[in-house]
């Protein structure tokens, strides 16, 4: 029996190693561009500050809009405000209700709208503590980059990435660990991940115990990680 069970369970293990991957996948660089979005300057209406007549306290605020970084924020605002089950219901069955369902039939659709929410939820958290870690390197070891007549691009690459990846570990580690445990919500849609097979022993035997022996699946998921991030920590070291 406990083989069995074993055996089932590893296939939803599989389900939500998939989901955790390609959210990784894609909510890494997807997050990176919108913490480069949210620090965007870009002012159109800046041109309303050099007019032949000042402008007032409105077309002072318009002149200083950022609409790129602006988005950016508002986006992340909805995002980390909202639970992660309703964006997930939402991006689910909104397109459905709107008449323009474009997710695949059966399986197939229920997971790329799984990965579609999470790669949106995570990569919006992932954009605060990339700005977070952009922002921590020292203005002047940029300005020492401009001295040198170094490019942006390989004062980013050379000094302000490699010194942004010592000072996100921690936070990311957590939040990809905090990934894993989240993919558990993907049941509210019918994905049949790890979470959901112990369930359905509940539902259709009365076993109560496979469901909490996920736990043992999730642990061991957890512990893998811990020591691939605590390795990464160490290889950093020499930062400090």
């Amino acid at each position: 029996m406990l083989w069995n069970v074993t055996l089932t369970l590893l296939k939803g293990l599989g389900t939500t190693a998939e989901i955790f991957f390609l959210t990784l996948l894609f909510a890494l660089p997807l997050g990176l561009v919108i913490a480069f979005g949210s620090m965007n300057r870009w002012q159109p209406f800046r041109f309303l500050l050099f007019g032949q007549t000042p402008p007032g306290a409105f077309g002072r605020r318009l002149a200083g809009f950022r609409p790129i970084s602006a988005l950016c924020n508002v986006l992340v605002w909805v995002v980390r405000g909202t639970p992660l089950m309703l964006q997930l219901i939402g991006f689910m069955y909104i397109p459905g209700i709107a008449g323009h369902n474009f997710w695949p039939a059966g399986d197939t659709g229920r997971m790329m709208a799984t990965v579609v929410a999470f790669s949106l939820n995570y990569a919006c958290y992932f954009s605060v503590i990339y700005r977070g870690g952009i922002q921590g390197v020292p203005v002047g070891q940029r300005e020492a980059g401009e001295v040198l007549g170094m490019t942006k691009s390989q004062i980013f690459f050379k000094i302000t990435l490699l010194q942004m990846v010592k000072r996100i570990v921690p936070p990311m580690s957590n939040e990809i660990i905090t990934l894993v445990k989240d993919t558990s919500l993907a049941r509210m849609i019918a994905v049949y991940e790890l979470t959901f097979t112990g369930y359905s022993y509940m539902k259709s035997s009365g076993l109560v115990w496979p469901f909490f022996y996920t736990g043992v699946f999730y642990l061991l998921f957890v512990g893998v990680l811990t020591i691939v991030f605590s390795w990464v920590e160490r290889k950093l070291d020499y930062f400090r």
